[in-house]
C-alpha cells in the first residue's frame, strides 16, 4: 500500500513538489491583501512578550513572531512570508499522504493542489496566525499515522507524539485528533496499537512537551477556559450542526467533493483496512466539533488526509472511460477554485471585489455577533488600523510636553491597542494598553492613569472615571468593521482611584 516510505521516482516528487511551489508563489504574488488583519496586530504584540501562553492561544504564534522580528524586525509581511512557507509544507505533505495511503503521481498532485486551493485554506495561509501553522501540523500526523498504521515502525509514535506536543502548543485543537485517533482505534478494532508501548510513550512525550503551557494555565487561572467560555456565550454566532456541515461544504466548494470521497474510501475500501482507524477519526473530529460549537474552520486542519485519500480513491478507478476523465476533472477542480479563489483571499482591488462577490450572490458574512459592511468580516478587519493609529498620533500632539511624556493610549480591543503600539515607532505614540485578553495580563505597566488617550468608551462612564474628560477626535475608516468607524478619541486625566485598583475590574476575555 505505501509507496511513500521507499524510493520516490522523479515523477512522484514533481507531482509532490510542483503543487507546494505553486501554492508558495501564489500566496506571495498577493502578499500585502488589503493591509494588516486584526489578528497579526495581535501576534505582532505576543512576540514583543514572549512566554509560555497567552489568554486565547498557547505560545507558539508569539514565539515565532518574536523570530522573525530579530531576523527582518517587525512586519507582517514577513510573517505572512512563513504563513504562506506553512502552506506549502502542508501542500507538499498531503501529496506525501497521498503516496503512503498507496497513490501515484495523479494521486499526490491532485491530493496538493486541492489542500492548497480551498478556499478556506486560501484563507487561512494569506495572513499570519496559528491557523497556517495547526493545517501544517495536523498534516505532519497524519502522514505519520497513514505510516505507522501501515506497517511502519512502531518508533513513529515517538515522532507522532513529537509532533502533536509541538502542535498543541501551537493550537489546541490538536486534542480534538487526539481524541478522534482513540476514539477511531477502538471502533476499527485496532488493540494492537493499545498494546504498543511506543504509542503510549508517544502520548506521554506530547504531554510533557505540553506541560509547561498548562503550568502556565494554572499559574494564572486557567484564563483559556474563562476565554472560550465568555466567547461562546457572548462572542459567536451560533450554528447548528447541519449549518456547520453546510458551511464546511461551502468552504471546500470546489472540491468538496473530494474530500468526502476521502473519508468514505477510508471507512469501506478494501485497500484502506489498515488505516480505517483514521476515516473513523475524522468523522468523530466533525461530530465533536459541529455539535460542540466549534467554527467550521476548525476542520480544515484534517482536509489534507481526506483529500489525499479522496485523490486515491479517484486515481484507483480503473474503468476506461472514468480514467480518461481523470485530467478533466483535475482541470476543471483547479479553474473552478482559482474563479472563487477571492471569496478566499484577497486577490482583486475591493472595488472589483464588492462586484464580483455579489455576481456570485456572495454577501458579507462573519462568524461573529457584529454588524458588518460591504466587506465580510475577514476582509474589513484589513482596514483602518493605520488610519486609526494617526487618528490618535493628532491628539497626542495636542498634548502639552508634560502630559505626552506621562501619557498611554487605551485601546478597547487588541486590535486597537496593537495598532497603536505596531504603527506607534513611527508615529511616536505613546505606550498602549488595554484590557483585552492577553493584553489583561501584560498589565498596565507604567501607565498611571494620570493621562489616558481612550479610543472609544462612553463620555459617561469614563465622568466616573475620570476628573477631567475631553474628546479629542474621532477615527474613520473606509470598509473597516462598522463598530470601528467614527470611534471617539477621548484625552482623560485624573484617574480617581489608583489604576492597580481599577484594573481587575476592566477584564475582558473574549
Amino acid at each position: 500500500m505505501d509507496r511513500g516510505a521507499g524510493r520516490v521516482s522523479g515523477t512522484q516528487r514533481l507531482s509532490e513538489w510542483a503543487p507546494a511551489a505553486g501554492i508558495l508563489l501564489f500566496h506571495l504574488a498577493f502578499l500585502p491583501g488589503y493591509g494588516v488583519f486584526r489578528d497579526e496586530l495581535y501576534y505582532v504584540a505576543c512576540g514583543r512578550r514572549p512566554g509560555w501562553g497567552y489568554v486565547d492561544h498557547p505560545p507558539l504564534v508569539g514565539w515565532v513572531a518574536w523570530l522573525v522580528a530579530q531576523v527582518a524586525g517587525e512586519s507582517h509581511l514577513a510573517l505572512r512570508v512563513v504563513a504562506a512557507l506553512a502552506m506549502a509544507a502542508t501542500v507538499w505533505l498531503a501529496g506525501r499522504i497521498a503516496g503512503a495511503l498507496g497513490g501515484g503521481p495523479y494521486a499526490r498532485a491532485l491530493a496538493g493542489v486541492a489542500t492548497g486551493l480551498a478556499p478556506v485554506a486560501l484563507s487561512l495561509g494569506s495572513t499570519y496566525s496559528m491557523n497556517a501553522f495547526d493545517l501544517l501540523f495536523w498534516a505532519v500526523i497524519a502522514w505519520i499515522l497513514v505510516r505507522v498504521l501501515s506497517g511502519g515502525s512502531e518508533r513513529l509514535w515517538l515522532a507522532f507524539g513529537a509532533a502533536a506536543g509541538v502542535g498543541l502548543l501551537n493550537k489546541i485543537s490538536i486534542l480534538y485528533l487526539g481524541f478522534g485517533l482513540v476514539v477511531g482505534l477502538v471502533l476499527a478494532r485496532r488493540w494492537d496499537v493499545f498494546r504498543s508501548r511506543l504509542f503510549w510513550a508517544g502520548g506521554v512525550l506530547a504531554f510533557l512537551i505540553f506541560l509547561p503551557h498548562l503550568v502556565w494555565q494554572h499559574s494564572n487561572g486557567w484564563p483559556t477556559l474563562e476565554f472560550m467560555a465568555n466567547a461562546r456565550r457572548d462572542k459567536l454566532a451560533p450554528l447548528s450542526a447541519p449549518g456547520f456541515v453546510k458551511e464546511a461544504l461551502l468552504q471546500t466548494a470546489p472540491m468538496a467533493w473530494l474530500w468526502v470521497l476521502g473519508v468514505g474510501w477510508l471507512l469501506v475500501a478494501r485497500a484502506a483496512a489498515r488505516v480505517r482507524t483514521l476515516g473513523f477519526a475524522f468523522l468523530v473530529v466533525l461530530g465533536f466539533l459541529a455539535f460542540g460549537g466549534g467554527k467550521p474552520y476548525y476542520l480544515a486542519a484534517a482536509y489534507s488526509l481526506a483529500f489525499a485519500a479522496g485523490a486515491v480513491a479517484l486515481e484507483g478507478w480503473k474503468a476506461g472511460r472514468a480514467r480518461s476523465l481523470r485530467p478533466a476533472v483535475a482541470v476543471l477542480m483547479v479553474g473552478v477554485a482559482l474563479a472563487v479563489s477571492p471569496l478566499g483571499r484577497p486577490v482583486l482591488p475591493v472595488e472589483t471585489f464588492v462586484r464580483y462577490a455579489a455576481a456570485l450572490g456572495q454577501t458579507p458574512g462573519t462568524e461573529e455577533r457584529h454588524a458588518v459592511g460591504r466587506l465580510p468580516q475577514f476582509y474589513a478587519d484589513m482596514h483602518g488600523w493605520r488610519g486609526m493609529a494617526e487618528a490618535v498620533a493628532a491628539v497626542v500632539r495636542t498634548l502639552p510636553a508634560e502630559d505626552r511624556a506621562k501619557a498611554c493610549v487605551f485601546g478597547q480591543n487588541y486590535g486597537e491597542a496593537g495598532a497603536t503600539e505596531y504603527f506607534g515607532r513611527a508615529l511616536d505614540l505613546p505606550p498602549a494598553i488595554s484590557a483585552h485578553n492577553s493584553y489583561w495580563l501584560w498589565g498596565p505597566g507604567r501607565c498611571s492613569g494620570e493621562v489616558l488617550v481612550v479610543i472609544g468608551d462612553r463620555r459617561e462612564r469614563l465622568d466616573e472615571l475620570f476628573a477631567d474628560v475631553r474628546l479629542g477626535g474621532v477615527s474613520r475608516c473606509t470598509d473597516c468593521m462598522p463598530y470601528e468607524d467614527g470611534r471617539s478619541i477621548w484625552v482623560v486625566r485624573g484617574l480617581k482611584q489608583p489604576i492597580s485598583s481599577l484594573w481587575p475590574r476592566l477584564k475582558r476575555f473574549i
